[in-house]
């Protein structure tokens, strides 16, 4: 239900500080479970004026819209009111915390399908694929409506459903639109299926078992929604309608479209706005894992099709806006047709970085989306097939060795230094163990219980979704959720155990007779804690190194040894035609390739010529920084020959250099956004470009006329730099003396 709201139509103050302090304790859970939670673009969020954010993909339940309501709460000070499903909210913890929260409840019909006597088919599927005939079904029936759904069964966690259009008998009806897919069309023909002997009797087809869902009237949401939009407010919303485990957009719901076109109908200076919101994870499902949450540019909805949606061509205004919210959710999300094509696109992303440097996740999230560009297109290129074989066969051969790509590397150390590397990450490991095995015993229970009850959670989900694969996107809410419910059950247990300890002999007389009992209470609520977290990071890292003892393990053994040095020298190879392919298809898919940097191409080393550039102390090398600049790069940036892949995620094609970087997941830690690294340590430099001069990205010249311009322009340069030196206005200089690129005094022009 939509929030109370005071006589201005904003939000009681109650409200506020009730929507604050449940999301600062859920933030603390989330915080706890994921490693790393960065923001990207949050600039881009309105500070004022309504907003509805469009999220995808759905991939974590109950955890997708508490990171973008802390996100955007931390990031631009704003509050989100979501749409929940009324489903959900009869759940007793997800319904208080959504009405405090000022959750919208929404009734989906797809949770409302129910098993309909009698069975189905098509009579005539070639010239009239939307006539539905029935045998022993009762169409007029309370549990059928026009505009309702009638739902197929599921075959590999995928289900058929079409809108009833009109219902003609009871054992005929009319849907708004053919069942889509060759599976439909077999269930409901019997043509092509090796498993259509069940719905025969006699050798005659008699349809497949369906379901049945009614009507649903939205619009008390609608209501709620505008309302809410109209005072200025923020909606959120999963266009997707539900949560899922896929690698692809489910089909966006018709109800963001409805919800923008219809607040600008009724009150055309409302000013909504829609932004994209692109829900990053890596692993969602699994414990310490890491997530980036990118904002895309606002989608403004045209005047002309708010005009058409008045005049009641609603259906041309739905479609287009759904299609530019598309195209805005596809722009800031990784999005493959399947799990093993994603595993490629992440193989061949960890070879196009030879240099092993650590990018920024927003930065990995990027590259993994131009490369996933760039296959769509070349996929069936000679060159991408022989690619693809060579990256997965290679993949192979690290799942036999149970290596990691990035461990490869060593097989270049010598055998004493492997020898004394795993003496030393053992000793660190036995001595961290120490620290996580109390942590580890206590919080046990937790652990099962968060096992198993998520385990059959997402086997309930998967029974009841016709779109999960495995239901992965549950697991991670029932493991929070169990975690709240047993945790502090379980350390009130220990803190209760421990009083009654202290009271029978004083804990084998360690604790004095002066400390009184109330204060072994408090005590045990902050040390059981504290335990477990302390359990929580030394694990962590332990855990990192435990899975770095294999291949030094496997190096060390001379039966295997071998094996891991000529994988390195495959490695190498590998990773030189990966970056040789990218950079020959790059520029035809990217007219900003080579100006885009994202990798550094050190095969590309041998080839480059640099004029000579006075370095500073303290400056950093070339092949040791990433572009990040949002509008342009400078001319120094711009003399490497890098590895790239420009245009970006629609049409720029880098990172702007406003973007937050930082990592939220500290407990209660929001820290302002973090500036791009300078290239130089000169203060001077520094200063200078803040007086007014502005550095701008080298374009190509692709004639001679632009040749001539840019002499012109050098020419000029030098011409005023003689008369200044000769009407005493510039100081000598000596070649003793450089000066750092991009400093005052430099006598630079803009070219």
């Amino acid at each position: 239900m939509p929030t109370s709201t005071s006589r201005e139509g904003r939000p009681s103050f109650l409200n506020k500080w009730a929507y604050d302090a449940l999301l600062w304790v859920m933030t603390v859970l989330v915080d706890l479970f994921f490693r790393e939670v960065h923001p990207r673009s949050s600039w881009k969020i309105p500070r004022k004026d309504p907003v509805i954010f469009v999220a995808a993909p759905h991939a974590n339940q109950f955890v997708d819209p508490l990171m973008l309501m802390r996100v955007v709460r931390s990031e631009a000070k704003r509050r989100i009111a979501f749409l929940v499903a009324e489903k959900s909210t009869r759940r007793k913890f997800i319904g208080w915390a959504s009405r405090l929260t000022g959750a919208i409840p929404v009734s989906r019909a797809m949770d409302m399908t129910k098993p309909a006597k009698g069975k189905i088919y098509l009579p005539d599927p070639d010239n009239d694929s939307t006539l539905v005939r029935g045998v022993g079904t009762d169409f007029e029936a309370k549990g059928f409506q026009v505009g309702g759904l009638i739902v197929l069964p599921s075959v590999n966690n995928v289900a058929a459903s079409s809108e009833i259009q009109e219902i003609i008998s009871p054992e005929e009806l009319r849907v708004k639109k053919p069942f889509k897919g060759s599976v439909a069309l077999e269930q409901l023909t019997a043509k092509a299926s090796t498993d259509a002997e069940e719905g025969k009797a006699d050798g005659k087809f008699e349809g497949t078992p369906f379901k049945a869902a009614p009507k649903v009237d939205q619009t008390e949401v609608y209501d709620s929604v505008f309302t809410h939009l109209n005072q200025g407010g923020c909606v959120g919303i999963f266009p997707e309608g539900g949560s899922h485990d896929r690698t692809e957009l489910l089909p966006l719901k018709a109800g963001v479209a409805i919800m923008a076109l219809g607040a600008l109908a009724a009150n055309p200076n409302c000013g909504v706005k829609v932004v994209p919101v692109g829900m990053n994870y890596f692993h969602a499902h699994k414990f310490r894992s890491r997530a980036v949450v990118e904002f895309g540019s606002p989608v403004e909805i045209p005047d002309e099709l708010v005009q058409k949606y008045k005049a009641g061509e609603r259906r041309e205004a739905i479609g287009r806006v759904l299609d530019d919210v598309y195209q805005a959710l596809v722009a800031v999300t990784v999005t493959t047709p399947d799990y093993d094509t994603l595993m490629l696109i992440q193989a061949v992303r960890r070879l196009y970085n030879p240099k092993h440097k650590k990018l920024p996740l927003p930065m990995v999230v990027e590259l993994n989306r131009r490369l996933v560009k760039g296959y769509a297109k070349y996929k069936d290129d000679p060159r991408i097939v022989n690619l693809k074989k060579s990256v997965l066969a290679y993949n192979k051969q690290l799942i036999q060795l149970n290596v990691r790509d990035h461990q490869v590397e060593y097989a270049k150390l010598s055998v004493v230094k492997i020898f004394f590397t795993l003496l030393w990450r053992v000793g660190k490991l036995l001595v961290l163990s120490a620290g996580v095995l109390p942590g580890l015993v206590l919080f046990a229970p937790v652990f099962v219980a968060g096992k198993v009850i998520s385990i059959r959670k997402s086997k309930e989900a998967l029974a009841a979704s016709t779109v999960k694969i495995q239901a992965r996107d549950v697991v991670a809410t029932w493991k929070l959720l169990v975690s709240m419910a047993f945790a502090p059950m379980l350390y009130t247990f220990y803190t209760v155990l421990l009083t009654w300890w202290t009271s029978v002999n004083r804990v084998q007389g360690y604790v004095p007779d002066f400390v009184p009992l109330w204060t072994i209470v408090i005590f045990g609520y902050i040390f059981f804690p504290a335990i477990t977290f302390a359990a929580l990071r030394f694990g962590e890292i332990g855990m990192d190194i435990f899975k770095s003892l294999r291949p030094l393990i496997v190096s060390l053994n001379p039966a295997s040894g071998n094996t891991l040095v000529k994988l390195r020298r495959r490695r190498e190879a590998l990773a030189a035609e990966v970056t040789e392919v990218i950079n020959t298809l790059g520029p035809e898919l990217f007219d900003d390739f080579d100006k885009m940097r994202i990798v550094h191409d050190p095969f590309q080393d041998s080839k480059i010529i640099e004029p000579p550039s006075p370095k500073t102390p303290g400056s950093r090398r070339d092949s040791d920084t990433f572009s990040m600049d949002s509008d342009s790069l400078s001319p120094i940036q711009d003399r490497r020959t890098d590895a790239s892949i420009g245009g970006g995620p629609s049409t720029s094609g880098h990172l702007p250099r406003n973007d937050s970087l930082k990592n939220l997941a500290n407990i209660g830690l929001f820290s302002t956004p973090t500036r791009a690294r300078s290239r130089s340590s000169s203060g001077s430099g520094f200063q200078g470009l803040q007086g007014g001069l502005k550095l701008q990205g080298l374009t190509p010249l692709d004639s001679s006329e632009g040749m001539d311009e840019v002499s012109q322009k050098i020419k000029g340069a030098m011409r005023e730099r003689r008369q200044r030196r000769r009407s005493g206005h510039e100081e000598s200089e000596t070649d003793s003396a450089p000066r750092t690129p991009g400093s005052e005094g430099g006598g630079k022009k803009e070219v």
